[in-house]
């Protein structure tokens, strides 16, 4: 049976690096988008990855960034994979020469397949609600507008907590889960170690 792979995202705090690393996750992601309040500089960043141990992959979110922007981010920061969200078009996505994930925002009348087919190079696609803004929202979309046999590798977002992300898995058989405010304190941007803890013990039970 297929491992679900797991992607902690929006941390801001060493602390919450630790405790992602210290419950197994496989990813960890880091926002570099100014509007989002789980954003973080490069100088931050740089610091929060010093945390992070061989075999977990960082992860580096971008929407609508200079491009400039995203080469002083791969300039400075050990980032393993890209992660785009907002109206960036295949060349915008490929032009680093790094492997990247293509989020789509889902609502009625997204037609997943042809998406992807407009993003050939992307490793995978991260399912997330359509919500005003660009991701974290804490939403869950309809899991039944995701197409029978989608073949690229799938990435389920979207308003995932401890209490649903076994129901997501049983129903979607993703590739990965990924999860920002489900493991959240009040505060946005502020990782529940206890929270992250509930969330992987969740998904390794799905996977039995």
């Amino acid at each position: 049976m297929q491992r679900t792979r797991i992607k902690i995202c929006g941390l801001t705090r060493v602390e919450d690096v630790q405790a992602a690393v210290a419950a197994g996750a496989d990813a960890i992601g880091f926002v570099f988008y100014s509007k989002s309040p789980r954003f973080v500089s490069i100088e931050q960043a740089s610091a929060l990855m010093a945390h992070v141990p061989p075999f977990v992959t960082t992860v580096g979110l971008f929407v609508n960034a200079d491009p400039e922007d995203i080469n002083a981010a791969l300039d400075a920061l050990p980032l393993q994979l890209l992660q785009f969200h907002g109206d960036e078009t295949e060349t915008e996505c490929a032009r680093y020469n790094r492997p990247y994930i293509r989020a789509v925002r889902m609502r009625a009348g997204v037609d997943l397949v042809e998406y992807a087919a407009c993003f050939p190079s992307a490793r995978a696609f991260l399912l997330d609600a359509f919500v005003e803004g660009y991701g974290g929202g804490g939403k869950v979309f309809d899991w039944s507008l995701i197409p029978d046999g989608f073949a690229p590798p799938l990435i389920l977002s979207g308003g995932l907590d401890a209490d649903n992300v076994a129901e997501a898995i049983e129903r979607v058989h993703p590739w990965a889960v990924d999860v920002s405010s489900g493991v959240e304190t009040e505060v946005k941007g502020i990782k529940d170690a206890v929270a992250i803890d509930r969330f992987i013990s969740g998904v390794r039970n799905a996977d039995g």
